[in-house]
């Protein structure tokens, strides 16, 4: 059987075809399905071996249709790219070397989310886009508004502008602020919609609707986290979930000396923000169903702060909503929560 490296781009990509008598064939082409098809169709069923990209997952699907073995692999995977000098690097050497590498077996698996998730995750984003391109409008409106000595109430962003409409602006700044104003009650519609179909999503998907039996936890959270974490059969626990989202403490340690930092921050980003924004919830509201959690939470604050509780909180909470995936069962409260983080 052939084996190929592909080294995908946006616009092209470059090919390494190794065939069965040790020729090495190197092309570029254009990243389309038709190239593809075209170059790669007509030859006998190879092993393709691309790193996990923005394209990599049609690319995959793609070549799986024209009859070939693929494999995603993991970027961060080093020994991946042993063959490949540091000081060169080209896309026709990454491609080699990805050919190299499914040559010798020497690459790790990446995780492909299914369809459902992928589309999940897309809906998030269009979400995120909207709601970070209404709050930049916002910011700018009450800076506005403050030049004048004046001030918006604080409140959600859903009902900033009604907040807006009972200050008594001057004639001059209700025109300079009414495209910004236009703006953002489209946004809030959009936003609104999106909410509408993420609501719906959730509540036709079971995983997604038992994490929103947890206090705090809401839609938008309950879809990230399914979204990210995809098949929790691919956790060995729930301490290899908050290292995967980034919620562990980084450690540098050698010998006798023992050092650990702030939390690593790799994974996905969106979530984490999403699960210390849950932590803070529970720490502020203090919801009956989650008492042993924010007890704990507050005994931490005590010692060392809140943001340090909140992050400790954030990462218990991943563990929790994992177990709740794992178990296929809902929230339920502990009586006692452990005294240590």
């Amino acid at each position: 059987m052939e084996k190929i490296g592909i080294d995908v781009h946006k616009k092209e990509s470059q090919l390494c075809i190794i065939t069965e008598e040790g020729e090495v064939i190197e092309q570029r082409i254009r990243t389309e399905r038709g190239r593809f098809a075209e170059v790669l169709g007509v030859r006998g069923k190879a092993k393709v071996l691309m790193e996990a990209s923005t394209e990599s997952e049609w690319v995959a699907r793609c070549l799986e249709e024209l009859g070939h073995e693929v494999v995603v692999a993991d970027p961060n995977f080093a020994p991946m790219y042993g063959t490949r000098t540091r000081r060169v690097k080209t896309d026709k050497r990454d491609a080699r070397a990805l050919a190299d590498a499914c040559l010798s077996g020497t690459y790790r698996e990446a995780h492909r989310t299914s369809e459902a998730r992928r589309r999940a995750k897309a809906l998030l984003g269009v979400r995120e886009a909207l709601v970070r391109g209404r709050a930049k409008n916002l910011t700018l409106m009450g800076a506005l508004v403050r030049q004048q000595g004046l001030r918006v109430a604080t409140g959600t962003a859903e009902k900033f502008l009604q907040r807006l409409a009972k200050v008594e602006l001057p004639e001059f700044l209700k025109e300079t602020l009414a495209p910004l104003v236009a703006v953002v009650e489209s946004m809030n519609k959009q936003v609104a919609a999106v909410d509408e179909k993420l609501a719906a999503m959730v509540e036709a998907d079971e995983e997604m609707k038992r994490l929103c039996t947890m206090p705090s936890v809401g839609p938008v959270t309950a879809a990230a986290f399914v979204a990210t974490i995809d098949d929790a059969t691919r956790f060995e626990g729930p301490h290899q979930v908050q290292a995967y989202l980034g919620l562990v403490p980084s450690e540098r340690s050698s010998g006798e000396k023992q050092h650990r930092g702030r939390i690593t921050k790799t994974g996905n980003g969106k979530v984490r923000r999403l699960l210390v924004q849950v932590a803070l919830s529970t720490m502020r509201l203090r919801k009956a169903a989650a008492k042993p959690l924010w007890e704990w939470a507050v005994r931490i604050e005590a010692k060392r702060g809140r943001k340090v509780a909140a992050v400790a909180l954030a990462r218990k909470t991943a563990g929790i909503l994992f177990a709740m995936l794992r178990e296929k069962a809902p929230f339920r409260a502990r009586e006692r929560a452990p005294a240590t983080t």
